[in-house]
């Protein structure tokens, strides 16, 4: 019976062993606010880097996602064919024509991407 309590306590101490790392070097675990920053610093990091998706008017006057940003559009915003693919904007030569908050979201975009041109 002595074996058999110290064979689980030998497991208990290795699995103590093995939450240090989420209990961290001071003995206490993540309250409920350090989940909250970490989870706002992930979200912004990847809500940052989102390139910005391309809209056209419909018949009706309606807006509806496009296969990708004109040449005008581009040229509007000062990119080249090859800028855009390299920022990873999506590029329809196809599309005739020019809609102007696609321009301002385009700039924006070139903007906060500076360091990747």
């Amino acid at each position: 019976m002595a074996l058999e309590f110290h064979a689980t306590e030998s497991a208990f101490a290795a699995s103590n062993l093995s939450l240090a790392g989420v209990w961290g070097s001071e003995g206490k675990m993540w309250n409920r606010r350090d989940w909250a920053q970490f989870f706002d610093i992930v979200n912004q990091r990847s809500h940052m880097r989102r390139p910005p998706r391309p809209l056209d008017r419909s018949q009706r006057n309606r807006l509806v996602p496009a296969e990708g940003y004109s040449l005008a559009e581009l040229d509007d915003a000062g990119l080249s064919v090859e800028q855009a693919e390299t920022l990873g904007l999506p590029v329809d030569a196809g599309r005739v024509g020019s809609y102007g908050p696609n321009v301002s979201a385009l700039r924006e975009y070139i903007r906060a991407t500076r360091s990747r041109l």
